[in-house]
């Protein structure tokens, strides 16, 4: 049995630290099920973030004070005065690596345990550990009893022998503690960590499509981030340093507008495909530096999606090779859902099935219940998927194989324990 994530006191907070902005889930824990359910939503702009990376800790700190507190004001009667203390946190996906490891265990006939599988994956995030990385996730991807693959779960089956395929998802350790430290800032600690795209395809993809094989693309601002399913568990993990603010920052050049209108003329006009009107509407492009209210300046639409199509093909073309590079091949599937705030452009869905090849649709959380309208879509997936992580995948955070794996001596448990309680 799976032993189920239990907060301090019963609420907990999903916090999803991005390039553009910063959002915060507070829900109560059910004790029945194991679920959970949304009280409490913040978000705002984010600050001292580029890239998924942390470049002004005060701002940054500042940033998800404000984004708890907001959070933590509407959850207020459900909490009653308690304190909100733990917090599950994303990872951006450019500072993790995938890692694949296989572990022997001699079954020797017996009945196949929970420890046995701790065991296997004790044995791998032992391998795996080096002084500037951290471990992130620890996934049992599949497993082999006596020569026979394709086994789902082994527990209570028998065999003389059984390999374990771990996915193992390292952080660097230097980006992660400036994060961790603009958490502990905020008097919140840390309860666990998760990679951005497996989050969101933990609260956006069905059971089939986790089951058959398919992609996930997470495209924020800074980063755009990929996570494969197959057979219920994520099998790899990738990230390119590009993002929506990118596609925002080419249309302020290329129409030599502020990066506030260029993103308000993204937002009403943009689209990833043109069409044949677009030559034929004129939209209005304010001048940076000169006054608003000056003479109009128009341009055709069709100018503006100029600049956009090219840089989001070039996303589409970089995930493509990223997923190609990673020798995955058919187990990446047929299907790409498409997460984050830059997934919103239109025309994107159309622009990425020509690029990738695949059947590609828009994913949004789909196991979220009584929350504002506002924070239903693509964007807030992440968000989302870090309370499902908790609730449903809690077995898979490295400190809990190492707490509940039986290591052979004391000192071994000693040093497992401080290599990852940093």
């Amino acid at each position: 049995m799976k032993q189920k994530f239990r907060p301090k006191g019963s609420v907990i907070a999903a916090l999803d630290i991005g390039t553009t902005k910063i959002s915060c889930f507070i829900a109560r824990m059910s004790d029945d099920e194991g679920g959970y359910e949304v009280v409490g939503v913040g978000h705002q702009a984010s600050a001292g973030i580029k890239g998924g990376t942390v470049v002004d800790l005060e701002a940054a700190e500042t940033a998800i004070r404000q984004t708890v507190h907001a959070a933590e004001n509407m959850a207020a009667e459900t909490m009653k005065g308690y304190p909100l203390r733990d917090v599950v946190i994303n990872v951006p996906g450019i500072h993790a690596q995938s890692h694949h490891f296989s572990a022997d265990i001699d079954v020797l006939g017996h009945e196949v345990t929970d420890q046995d599988i701790r065991r296997a994956l004790a044995r791998a995030q032992d391998q795996s550990l080096s002084p500037d990385r951290d471990m992130v996730h620890t996934i049992a991807a599949g497993y082999v009893i006596d020569g026979h693959a394709g086994v789902r779960d082994p527990r209570g089956m028998f065999g003389q022998s059984m390999q374990v395929d771990i996915h193992l998802v390292t952080g660097d350790s230097g980006a992660l503690r400036n994060i961790a430290t603009c958490i502990e800032r905020s008097h919140l600690d840390i309860a666990a960590m998760c990679v951005s795209p497996y989050a969101a395809g933990l609260s956006s993809l069905v059971e089939d499509e986790m089951d058959l094989g398919c992609t996930v693309i997470d495209m924020g601002g800074g980063v755009t981030s990929m996570a494969v399913f197959q057979a219920g568990k994520m099998i790899y993990s990738d990230a390119i340093p590009v993002g929506g603010q990118h596609v925002t920052s080419d249309i302020a050049r290329g129409l030599t507008t502020s990066i506030a209108q260029a993103e308000r003329l993204k937002t009403l006009y943009g689209s990833a495909m043109g069409s044949t009107n677009d030559q034929n509407e004129l939209i209005d492009v304010p001048q940076v530096g000169e006054d608003e209210h000056s003479s109009p300046n128009h341009v055709p639409r069709s100018l503006l999606i100029g600049i956009i199509q090219p840089r989001v093909e070039e996303i589409f073309e970089l995930a493509r090779a990223r997923l190609q590079d990673s020798g995955l091949g058919p187990s990446t599937g047929r299907r790409v859902v498409l997460t984050g705030g830059a997934s919103q452009l239109p025309g994107l869905r159309d622009l990425g099935q020509m690029v990738l090849d695949k059947q590609v649709r828009l994913g949004k959380p789909i196991r979220l219940t009584g929350v504002p309208e506002s924070v239903t879509g693509p964007a807030f997936a992440t968000t989302a998927g870090l309370l499902t992580y908790i609730t449903e995948r809690s077995d898979e955070m490295p400190t809990q194989v190492m707490i509940q794996a039986e290591p052979e001596n004391l000192m071994q448990r000693i040093r497992l324990w401080l290599r990852e309680n940093w």
